[in-house]
């Protein structure tokens, strides 16, 4: 699995489809894609958006989690960093950045290859 991050509209997603090959109309959208998506598509973009809406539903993301991490070990997932921006007002919108920055650590220890992208120019955090 591969984990690429970095700030929003840093050009994440066409750093992913470069690095990998992947073609777009193979890419996941985590604003509407179906958690059984997860386990069959190559790469998943704005996977923070996937759990915005896991934790609006209250569903248990972390099982799901698990699965794809074992019947999809191969995914490419494309996360906006949310951690170094203003701290939220919201109590769900706090959660929701420390959520993300703890499945983003989960992801990371578990990942073959971690990559942070900022003006389109990636830089390997992790290479296994």
């Amino acid at each position: 699995m591969w984990l690429i991050t970095g700030g929003a509209f840093q050009g994440k997603l066409n750093y992913a489809l470069n690095q990998t090959g992947i073609q777009a109309e193979n890419v996941i959208d985590g604003a509407t894609c179906e958690a059984c998506e997860l386990m069959e598509k190559p790469l998943v973009n704005h996977f923070h958006l996937w759990i915005y809406r896991m934790l609006q539903e209250e569903k248990d993301m972390i099982e799901v989690l698990n699965q794809m991490l074992q019947k999809n070990p191969n995914i490419v997932i494309v996360v906006d960093e949310l951690g170094c921006g203003i701290i939220p007002m919201e109590a769900f919108d706090r959660n929701y950045r420390e959520i993300v920055g703890r499945v983003c650590c989960m992801l990371a220890e578990n990942a073959k290859e971690v990559h942070r992208v900022i003006c389109g120019m990636g830089m390997v955090i992790k290479h296994a």
